[in-house]
């Protein structure tokens, strides 16, 4: 009687061991992705950065104002909502902070005649808005609606209009490239020129 051919079953491999498994490639992990804050996280980080330098500018801390900006930083009020430069047109305000010094000495000169008479302001900022936000350059783009209230001379007046704020980050945090300011009634009459920023 003829015997049965029997099939031989295949034996699973089993995962190397010693120097056979130091031969296999090693998969490196991917690097995580660089990702921007989530929004919510850089709008909160804007608004705080905004009511922080209003605070400065009621406070008339100056200083502290100008310490906001970039080395190379620019505040600029155009004197029409249509400019998009300011070079070489009139503007209300266009300064580096070289310019914003030569004005932090002025009004706090002790012979300062415009200062002499007791004032202040009060900010309220608010609709802030992030329009960009880069995380390869760190350059966030954000706007916002303010509205002054100046108390000076017995008297009282209101400036109100939009903020549009190019910031990059830096070691220090959020730090101002440009800070562009579009009054509502920037070309309205005044019995007195502005002396601060606004």
């Amino acid at each position: 009687m003829a015997k049965k051919k029997t099939k031989k079953v295949a034996k699973p491999k089993l995962p190397a061991r010693g120097a056979a498994a130091k031969r296999r490639p090693v998969v490196k992990a991917r690097p995580a992705p660089r990702m921007a804050k989530p929004h919510h996280d850089r709008l909160r980080e804007v608004e705080q950065f905004l009511y922080r330098q209003t605070e400065h500018l009621d406070g008339k801390r100056w200083q502290d104002f100008i310490e906001l900006f970039t080395a190379d930083g620019v505040y600029w009020m155009p004197a029409a909502p249509e400019q998009t430069t300011g070079d070489g047109v009139p503007s209300i305000f266009f300064e580096d902070r070289n310019l914003m010094t030569v004005r932090l000495k002025r009004l706090t000169h002790p012979r300062a005649w415009s200062q002499k008479t007791a004032w202040g302001t009060n900010h309220l900022v608010s609709n802030v808005t992030i329009e960009s936000d880069d995380v390869v350059t760190g350059e966030v783009v954000a706007r916002s609606r303010f509205h002054l209230m100046e108390f000076r001379n017995d008297a009282t007046r209101h400036f109100a209009g939009s903020y549009i704020h190019h910031f990059r980050r830096t070691k220090d945090g959020l730090r101002i490239v440009l800070q562009r300011v579009d009054m509502v009634n920037a070309q309205g009459p005044y019995e007195y020129v502005l002396q601060a920023w606004v």
